[in-house]
């Protein structure tokens, strides 16, 4: 596993999502370290500098959580506060369950806890991809997505950055029909860089490691959804009691993927919410698009745990 890191003193591991790498938290990092933690950002499995494994059993939980013990043993730590962004959220949210020993604190951005879907979410997502294209779902068959995105890794990127930036852009995907469409094929257009939150060389950064290292590590988390599914339901919806920061752009289409009220549900589920940040403007890349604000409620929080 690769990190970076920077700091001394309790650990925050920052834990990336897709397409993400650790370099997504780059603007968290020098600031975490100057509050006085050691701040470390790993490539998680799959992506990077990490382990690639091409098998997508080799991202169950059960895996997942131990590449996580593996890290705190090799930095010397019982414990660390986590966060988390889009599946690293998903995973640092089942950390507190699995491992919670370990956890002393959640700073949890864009995905919320929401209750234990009441079947596969195989079955979930081939139900929904029949009214229009549903990415979970196209991202299920080994090789299809992955030849897709690999041979078009910048165009890939720069849309699904543009598109989960705002709720009205990526709705635009659902828009279309699942036969016969790939994810480039319902994304919306992007302009060229750089953004006033993403700058050409740091795109720049993301295309030459997507082209580097391929998709595959990355769309083996969405194929791995089912067996986490099943290995999640010993904990079933334990109530999670560690003291936890939630993060979130008001214009995050995550949002609307993820139940009714999830906010309100995640609220049921983590007695020890401490704060809901919800950061006007921002989507789903909120830690990128408003660093500082961001920043100033993870620091805000850390001073309280």
């Amino acid at each position: 596993m690769s990190i970076t890191e920077q700091g001394s003193g309790v650990p925050v591991i920052l834990c990336h999502g897709f397409p993400g790498l650790g370099y997504s938290w780059r603007h968290q990092i020098p600031a975490i370290a100057a509050a006085g933690r050691h701040a470390v950002a790993p490539d998680m499995r799959g992506y990077g500098h990490s382990s690639r494994p091409t098998d997508a059993a080799a991202y169950d939980r059960t895996t997942t959580v131990a590449d996580i013990e593996g890290l705190l043993d090799a930095l010397g730590a019982d414990r660390a506060i986590f966060a988390g962004h889009d599946f690293g959220a998903q995973l640092t949210w089942d950390l507190a369950r699995w491992i919670p020993d370990r956890v002393a604190g959640l700073i949890q951005v864009s995905v919320p806890l929401t209750p234990r879907m009441p079947v596969s979410p195989s079955t979930i997502y081939t139900a929904m991809a029949r009214d229009h294209f549903l990415h979970f779902h196209y991202f299920q068959q080994p090789g299809v997505a992955d030849q897709e995105l690999d041979n078009n890794a910048e165009e890939f990127l720069r849309r699904i950055f543009w598109a989960l930036s705002d709720v009205d852009r990526y709705r635009t995907c659902w828009e279309h029909p699942s036969e016969g469409n790939g994810y480039l094929d319902v994304l919306p257009p992007a302009p060229a860089l750089p953004w006033p939150w993403l700058s050409s060389d740091e795109f720049d950064h993301y295309v030459a490691e997507f082209r580097r290292t391929g998709f595959t590590g990355g769309l083996n988390w969405y194929r791995a959804a089912d067996a986490v599914w099943v290995q999640n339901e010993s904990v079933g919806d334990a109530e999670i009691h560690t003291p936890t920061l939630f993060v979130v752009g008001d214009r995050d289409p995550v949002l609307g993927m993820m139940g009714r009220d999830p906010l309100g549900s995640m609220k049921q589920l983590v007695p020890g919410l401490r704060h809901v940040e919800t950061i006007p403007g921002a989507g789903h890349f909120v830690q990128m698009q408003e660093p500082d604000r961001v920043n100033a409620a993870i620091l805000n929080f850390l001073d309280a745990v």
